[in-house]
């Protein structure tokens, strides 16, 4: 697909962007890494849509596929760092639909059980940025 502005918002849904495959990242951020454990975990999702999802994220370098069978050949798909780096984006998401929306999951500290905020932070500075100043600009 070819646009006069390549935004990032619009080049990460162009692969992300569908109903199922943030579900599946959110599967595999929880460590269901195989096929038939994200096929129960993925409410709804049909196996053909699953396995062509895999393999759209497998393209783009987002998951690695390992055998763990020779005889049958069975796989699992692991999250690359690349991968997981969309945690924060399903990480987002899950924040907004805390406050947004029925939910039976929640965003929590391993350590300390307590639910957590995504926030902007500024890695060159290394401070946060609150929303009010954060803007989307020419690159």
């Amino acid at each position: 697909m070819s646009r006069k502005v390549r935004c990032p918002v619009a080049t990460t849904l162009d692969l992300v962007g569908d109903r199922w495959t943030l579900q599946v990242v959110r599967e595999l951020l929880r460590g269901h890494n195989r096929f038939n454990e994200l096929r129960e975990t993925v409410e709804g999702i049909p196996g053909s849509v699953l396995s062509a999802r895999l393999r759209a994220l497998e393209a783009a370098g987002v998951v690695q596929r390992r055998f763990y069978s020779d005889h049958p050949p069975r796989a699992e798909y692991v999250l690359t760092s690349k991968g997981h780096a969309l945690g924060v984006v399903v990480g987002a998401l899950a924040t907004w639909g805390e406050h947004h929306g029925k939910h039976d999951l929640a965003l929590v500290d391993s350590e300390c059980g307590h639910g957590l905020n995504v926030v902007y932070h500024c890695p060159t500075c290394d401070r946060s940025a609150p929303r009010s100043r954060v803007r989307m600009v020419e690159a």
